[in-house]
């Protein structure tokens, strides 16, 4: 590999830590919870590192109507908390982090109080206490993460050739 194929390969390590080092440089201090922070950040790193087109899985979303003919079409998914989490994660991505590329074609708020009531069924339906707990945790705070994926976009490209 050549020397800047070196610099500039990552993998999803570095891509995890890039996203967490960035959110919570940025993160308020009532937000400051790490494991919320790291969670947030393997979303990003998750979406960073997937196709839209993967043939395995679940492929990240291109647009929210995606993540409307995928999970607001199905009804039968809502009782699945790791389907109803990664709805409310695709729209947290498009209302978030891409939100002002879905802005002109999508109703924001809308889809943002969607994807905090994935959310909430996610923390109603999971088994698991610590699950039930983070699910709820995103619910309530969604609209905050909303906005500090946007400003990290925002900021990602305003220093699009920032090595670290």
């Amino acid at each position: 590999m050549e020397p800047l194929g070196r610099l500039l390969a990552t993998d999803s390590r570095d891509t995890l830590q890039f996203f967490f080092s960035e959110l919570r440089d940025m993160t308020l201090a009532e937000h400051m919870d790490e494991p919320v922070v790291l969670y947030n950040a393997s979303l990003l790193a998750h979406f960073a590192s997937t196709s839209t087109t993967t043939p395995v899985g679940m492929p990240t979303p291109s647009t929210l109507l995606d993540v409307f003919d995928r999970f607001v079409q199905h009804p039968l998914l809502r009782d699945d908390p790791e389907m109803m989490e990664m709805a409310a994660a695709q729209c947290l991505l498009l209302t978030g982090f891409f939100a002002d590329q879905m802005r002109r074609r999508h109703n924001l708020d809308w889809y943002g109080r969607l994807g905090a009531s994935f959310y909430r069924v996610a923390a109603a339906t999971s088994s698991m206490p610590g699950h039930k707990e983070m699910m709820t945790r995103m619910a309530g705070e969604f609209a905050y993460w909303r906005a500090a994926h946007l400003a990290l976009s925002r900021e990602l490209r305003q220093n699009p050739y920032l090595l670290r």
